[in-house]
Order: C-alpha cells, then structure tokens, then sequence
C-alpha cells in the first residue's frame, strides 16, 4: 500500500497529522508494506528567502492582527500537538521561504532517506525553531541523517530538484488540494487535514481489505499435508 502525503515543513497540522498516520501505523499488522512518499507543497511562496521577521508576526500582518493576538493564535495548535507527543516552539522562529528544504527532501528521496529528512526538518522547525531557510540548519539536518555533505552543498547552491518541487505543487492541485497536509491512499482516497489516528486506522484496514482480500475456503475435504494424507 502507498500513501503520498503533501504537505510543507512549517505546517503544524502536517507535524501533527504525521504523529497520527504513525500511530495507525503503529496499530496495523500490516505496516510494513506501507509505503510513504512525501511530497512538496509551499504554504508561502511569496516568503522570503532571507528572513526580514518572525513566524508571528508575519502571521499577525497576514491577519492584521497584533503580534499578542497571534501569538495567541498560533498556541491554538499546542494542545493538539502535545496530545500528539509534540512540543510547539515555533512563533518566533524566522519566516523564510521553504523551496531549499523541499528540494533538499527530493535528494534525500534519491537516496532512500526522505523519512528521516523529513522527521529532521519538521523537529529543527517546531521543536528547536531553526529557520528554514538557512542553509546551515537545512545542511546539519541533511548531514544527520547520512547524506553526503558535498552533495548536499551542490544541492543548495544551484536551483537542482526545483521542477520536481513544482511538479509536486501542480499534482497537488491537480488532485484539488488547497491546503496541507493532503494523503492521497493507493491512488484512490484523498484525506484533507490532520485527521484523526481512528480515522487513518479504518482507512487503512479499508484498503488493505480491498486490495488483499481474504480468501473464502469452500468445502473442506480430504487432502494430503505434511503430516501425511487422510485415508
């Protein structure tokens, strides 16, 4: 089973709803021919590159509202987060475009290490908050995870995986999706938000049920086994 997942590296809803997946994961007997593909999707592409303010307050102009009140607002995904194991220290991490992580995570799927990329990134953001769009913070978490640093510094100094980044964003839309996180399951069911570990769970089972179906036995009679044959 494959699940591909958009989403971006400073959506808490996408941390959050990570969590959950992986804690359906967890409960399937199955896991471990699940598959997941991350996949590119800018929240703000107009940011920029080299930060000028803080996550808050570019979400307080975003609202035109006070830096307390959104400040205030951005604790609302706290209580969701620490329910998931998570601990939000975000709001006054710089705002920066995200483009340089994704194209990093694209490398990292060429190399077998997206998960552990991902997993890096979104901890270095929400839990230390480390600007994504400096290079040094994007390249430790490269580096901690195996990749090799000089191709890494080819990565970040060129504009390399940049078509495979937007074609994420076009399919991302293709498919619908405004926002993240968006999973879209064996190609066939597309799950918008963070959604409940329940509701990953039922899908999951859905899935695997209508892809493996269990085999009805009809009629038991006499056959030969290792033990030898009936007579």
């Amino acid at each position: 089973m494959r699940i591909d997942v958009w989403s971006d590296v400073v959506c808490p809803w996408c941390y959050i709803g990570k969590r959950h997946l992986e804690e359906a994961l967890e409960r399937f007997e199955h896991s471990d021919d699940v598959e997941i593909v991350y996949h590119s999707f800018e929240l703000d592409p107009t940011a920029p590159e080299v930060p000028v303010e803080t996550t808050v307050e570019a979400l307080a102009k975003k609202f035109g509202a006070s830096v307390d009140q959104a400040r205030e607002l951005m604790k609302k995904a706290n209580v969701p987060a620490a329910a998931a194991g998570l601990e939000f220290r975000h709001e006054d991490t710089p705002h920066a475009r995200t483009i340089d992580a994704h194209r990093l995570l694209h490398l990292a799927k060429a190399e077998g290490k997206q998960a552990a990329l991902k997993e890096e990134l979104l901890a270095a953001y929400f839990s230390r908050g480390q600007s994504m769009g400096d290079h040094a913070v994007l390249k430790q978490a490269a580096l901690s995870v195996g990749l090799d640093a000089d191709r890494v510094d080819e990565v970040l100094a060129s504009d390399e995986f940049a078509g495979d980044v937007q074609a994420d964003i076009d399919q991302a839309r293709a498919y619908g999706a405004t926002g993240v996180p968006f999973y879209v399951v064996e190609g066939q069911y597309g799950v918008s938000g963070a959604q409940p570990t329940e509701l990953f769970s039922q899908l999951l089972g859905k899935v695997h049920a209508e892809t493996k179906p269990a085999l009805t036995i009809v009629g038991d009679g006499d056959a030969c086994g290792p033990d030898g044959c009936a007579i």
